[in-house]
């Protein structure tokens, strides 16, 4: 199987000048002296998370046709802004338990949005592109998404190449499959730590038995972290296992935490599934690396009412 390199990240970065943030790094003064820690928060995109990456990267490279996708959001508003970017029609079929901010964010952006329960997404939308035709991108496996994610590992070794750990939410596998690729050929000392909710943690699973575990979706449902309820498919699995270098796990109260942390010290707003990095540097010390570490805080599409009682 083949995987994404260093130089598909490199042009993907090109496509998506101009259209995706180049977020910064925020150095964190409340981080452990041992382990300085910066942010980097993608929740300042455009759409509210790393996915816009990916999302245009792809798009730019068809050729005017229609796309469709299935996501639980965050894929969804991200192609919704780049199929408009790029006058196309876009067509996303998302979970019926998708936060009503990110569907409702998704339509303003122009798309059309079918809901269905969530063990329903993957089929409708193979069937939508049969029906109608256009080009199916899905939120992680897929070469150009990967690539396009991959960029945000290309901005946190240019913005410090000494960086020697960084933590990356998994889910489906596509972020942290381009970040540990761009990492690795960049910073091959640095080891990248993927982060996973306790009641999702089938990539943790997997990395220490060796092969890949499947849960039930209807386990995977259950965290808060509704952006990481998805599973690696073959070719995100494959980049993790070539390149990343652990995978540890949070709680849902910690991750609630992280929230009210981040808000709180960095004046962040941020979803669960963004939390989970600053969950895991503030509860897994005894599981992660020391050194210069960044914690790539993914996202912040939150319902705000959710968001007030996370606080709380």
């Amino acid at each position: 199987m083949d995987l994404v390199t260093i130089e598909d990240v490199r042009a993907a970065a090109e496509r998506i000048k101009g259209v995706a943030v180049r977020t910064p790094l925020l150095r964190c003064l409340w981080g452990d002296p041992e382990r300085p820690l910066w942010i980097k928060p993608e929740n300042l995109q455009p759409t509210g998370a790393f996915k816009i990456r990916g999302a245009h990267n792809a798009v730019a490279r068809l050729a005017g046709q229609p796309v469709i996708a299935h996501s639980s959001g965050n894929h969804a508003q991200a192609l919704a802004y780049a199929a408009r970017a790029a006058g196309v029609p876009a067509t996303i079929v998302m979970p019926d338990s998708a936060p009503a901010v990110k569907i409702e964010r998704t339509r303003a952006l122009g798309a059309e949005v079918i809901l269905v329960p969530i063990a329903e997404r993957e089929e409708r939308a193979a069937e939508l592109v049969k029906e109608r035709g256009g080009a199916f991108i899905p939120p992680f496996d897929h070469p150009d998404v990967i690539a396009g994610q991959g960029t945000v590992g290309l901005e946190i070794a240019a913005d410090l190449p000494d960086v020697e750990v960084v933590l990356v939410p998994v889910s489906g596998g596509g972020l942290i499959s381009g970040v540990a690729t761009a990492i690795k050929a960049l910073v091959p000392s640095a080891q990248v730590i993927g982060v996973e909710p306790e009641l999702a943690a089938d990539v943790a699973a997997g990395l220490h038995q060796g092969a890949q575990v499947h849960l039930p979706l209807a386990d995977r449902a259950r965290t808060i972290a509704d952006g990481l309820r998805m599973e690696p498919s073959e070719l995100t699995y494959a980049h993790i296992a070539a390149y990343v270098d652990d995978v540890v796990t949070v709680t849902e109260d910690e991750i609630r935490s992280a929230i009210r942390t981040i808000a709180h010290e960095a004046r962040l707003v941020t979803e669960p599934s963004g939390a989970v990095t600053i969950a895991a540097y503030l509860n897994r010390a005894e599981n992660l690396p020391r050194g210069r570490t960044v914690a790539v805080v993914s996202g912040g599409s939150v319902d705000p009412e959710a968001f007030r009682q996370y606080l709380s």
